[in-house]
């Protein structure tokens, strides 16, 4: 009995230990945050633009094509 014990024992050591040595996983890729609808809003204001222009800059401004 007291070696089916030890044999449990050194077991679940090994078991611990083998979770232990795993690598952590990676850290998935941050997701890259574009602009708010307010912000570029904002931006196109400033900017002055209107109509079809300013249209096309609020477009790009939230898809991170503008500075």
């Amino acid at each position: 009995m007291k070696i089916i014990s030890a044999f449990a024992a050194i077991a679940i050591v090994a078991c611990g230990a083998a979770l232990a040595a795993e690598p952590p996983a990676a850290p998935s890729a941050t997701p890259v945050k574009h602009p708010s609808l307010k912000v570029c809003n904002k931006q196109a204001d400033a900017k002055q633009l209107t109509g079809a222009a300013r249209a096309q800059f609020v477009k790009d401004c939230r898809a991170g094509k503008t500075s």
